[in-house]
């Protein structure tokens, strides 16, 4: 009984770690963005198409952003200007875009 006490409690806080780093870390900032969160997805999405492509160029603007490899259209850059280059390390940036993938992918959705 303890052992499937402490297995529960274990597998509860891997995935409160797992999405923590979203919430903490991407949330705060797109809360009050004219372009909600969400809308980021679905621009990635229609250029790069797979998952895989997807987080690649997510991760590598994040890690290096500018103009030239953003999303954005160069009406919202230049409003809102060019984000600051992640502090997340690889390990929580793969975490955080895993978890962004699995909130907003369209693909299990259709019918």
């Amino acid at each position: 009984m303890v052992r499937i006490t402490f297995f529960f409690i274990f597998l509860a806080i891997s995935v409160f770690a797992r999405t923590g780093v979203y919430q903490k870390n991407c949330i705060p900032c797109h809360e009050d963005m004219a372009v909600k969160i969400d809308k980021f997805f679905y621009r990635y999405l229609l250029k790069y198409s797979s998952e895989m492509e997807v987080k690649n160029a997510m991760s590598k603007y994040l890690k290096n952003p500018k103009a030239e490899n953003s999303i954005l259209v160069d009406g919202l850059i230049n409003r809102f200007g060019v984000k600051k280059k992640t502090t997340l390390s690889d390990e929580q940036l793969q975490e955080a875009l895993d978890t962004y993938w699995e909130q907003y992918k369209v693909f299990d959705k259709l019918k």
